[in-house]
């Protein structure tokens, strides 16, 4: 076996002609082509012939032949039809391989986890096309799959909101889901000329690494994150405001401020200052509010 062939970008190049590949917009694809970022993400993922790992968005099979070389199995879930056809070319020497043609959103990865990992954890790794890093790692998180930990590539602003804390201009609602889930760490910058076609942003390798039980217990999990999302809706509003507005709290604004209030931190704090722990401490304090009956509690 060669080894892996498509970190060069001649290599890369001679495969997109072959296949007279065009790129889609649509799903935001940026092939890799510096060997260095892709080792750097082999070694942060930590991959073992013990592990199984799923690849969201392999384009034309780069990380994956870096994957299939160190890992135990890896599962390749690729949207583009145009690019099936390719795949089975570029990976057609690793028999630890397997394409799976999907939208990653609509697959049940907790199942293909129970199914193909015997419920073990798995290790996700990715050059996630940017416009659903999002909705994927919010999904995988929320949908409870067993993750040990997720290394992807994402926009460079979107790994600093993911890593940053309290007070900062990056912090919201994405660090604070992130922090309760994982433990957020940057592995590198990349810039644009590290990938075909070039991105207009910079880009980093971030590695989350879940939590085995998260680092605050609250009461309501899904209350939590709606005290969190209201906090955030309205950045320039005080905490008050946000959640009095949010439509969402079923308390009225004396409660709300009464519960703030409760944090030693003015009436007028808002929510970029409060901590996971202060928010967790809210969310339960104002859980403890609402009456049973649905009525607005006092």
């Amino acid at each position: 076996m060669s080894g892996p062939t498509l970190g060069n970008p001649k290599n890369t190049i001679e495969i997109l002609q072959k296949y007279n590949f065009s790129f889609q917009k649509k799903f935001g694809q940026n092939f890799l082509i510096d060997t260095h970022v892709l080792d750097k993400i082999i070694k942060a993922a930590e991959i073992t012939k013990e592990d199984m790992v799923l690849e969201i968005g392999p384009g034309i099979g780069t990380m994956t032949q870096y994957l299939a070389e160190a890992a135990g199995k890896v599962i390749a879930v690729e949207i583009d039809a145009n690019l099936i056809p390719i795949l089975a070319d570029t990976l057609k020497e690793y028999e630890n391989v397997q394409i799976i043609h999907e939208d990653v959103l609509k697959l049940n990865i907790r199942e293909l986890a129970e199914k193909e990992n015997g419920g073990r954890p798995i290790k996700i790794v990715a050059n996630l096309p940017y416009y659903i890093t999002t909705p994927i790692i919010m999904g995988l998180f929320e949908g409870h799959v067993p993750v040990d930990s997720i290394t992807v590539m994402v926009q460079k602003e979107v790994a600093e909101r993911m890593q940053s804390g309290p007070g900062s201009k990056d912090y919201g609602a994405l660090s604070l889901a992130v922090q309760y889930y994982a433990s957020p760490y940057v592995v590198a910058n990349v810039p644009p000329n590290c990938f075909m076609p070039r991105p207009k942003v910079g880009s980093a390798v971030i590695r989350l690494t879940r939590h085995e039980q998260p680092p605050v217990v609250v009461k309501n999990e899904a209350f939590f994150f709606q005290i969190i999302r209201a906090s955030f809706n309205q950045r320039r509003k005080t905490l008050v405001n946000g959640l009095c507005n949010s439509g969402q709290i079923p308390l009225s604004r004396e409660a709300i401020a009464e519960g703030i209030e409760k944090l030693g931190k003015g009436s007028s704090v808002r929510g970029e200052a409060l901590s996971l722990e202060e928010f967790a401490a809210l969310a339960d304090d104002l859980w403890d509010r609402i009456p049973s009956d649905g009525e607005t509690g006092s």
